[in-house]
């Protein structure tokens, strides 16, 4: 899952861009509303999580631009202003959740993996597919009740496929979950971490089926 941190203090963000990648999301970071209006135009995210303090345009238009355009992106909007007329015109202009800093990280993570649940209707907190199943929270998987080892770029991969599921997720949405700024991700290199992703999950009975000319989703056994 990839995340856009709006923030224009450098020192935050790269705290913030290091305890995200340590829970296991592909981070980019953008230090103003137009240069993160610029990426939103260009890659795809998952959450962006949005600084009210920023230069020229604050967090807030920000948010509220992304609105008017009927983008749907999750938005967690973060601010040093905790109260509740804060929060409440946060909520209002767009942002899906408020927090006041400091925050804990823990539950900044919390809060992101509940967002992008909702964001893809995932109603538990486990991602299951008949005898796979993912925990976010602890990035623990199982097949058949026994633990799977998955790499960082399996899981990424396995994680939007099965938010999706039993859509057809494309190819280049893999390539965008795995790639920040500073990581080239190629379609080859996706290809290669799906064909290890099958080998592991096959006596399963868990199958990635490629889509021609689309993309990847995930079947289970018919019967």
């Amino acid at each position: 899952m990839r995340i856009l941190v709006v923030e224009d203090d450098n020192l935050v963000a790269r705290g913030l861009k290091q305890g995200l990648m340590q829970a296991g999301y592909t981070v980019d970071l953008a230090e103003s509303a137009e240069s993160a209006e610029a990426s939103l135009s260009d890659e795809e995210f998952d959450l962006a999580l949005v600084d009210i303090g920023l230069p020229k345009a604050d967090g807030l238009t920000l948010t509220g631009r992304l609105r008017a355009r009927n983008d749907r992106l999750p938005v967690l909007v973060l601010s040093a202003r905790g109260g509740m007329a804060d929060t409440v015109k946060g909520l209002d202009v767009g942002a899906d959740d408020y927090m006041a800093k400091p925050f804990r990280l823990p539950e900044l993570c919390a809060r992101i993996r509940a967002l992008i649940r909702r964001a893809n209707a995932v109603a538990d907190v486990w991602l299951r597919h008949d005898g796979l199943a993912l925990c976010p929270a602890s990035r623990t998987a199982t097949l058949n009740g026994r633990p799977v080892e998955l790499t960082k770029s399996e899981w990424a991969i396995l994680e939007i496929l099965l938010m999706a599921s039993p859509n057809v997720v494309n190819k280049n949405r893999l390539v965008q979950g795995l790639a920040g700024w500073d990581k080239d991700i190629t379609p080859n290199a996706v290809e290669v971490h799906v064909s290890r992703l099958r080998a592991k999950l096959t006596e399963g009975g868990i199958e990635i089926r490629t889509v021609r000319g689309i993309g990847y989703r995930v079947d289970a056994p018919t019967s």
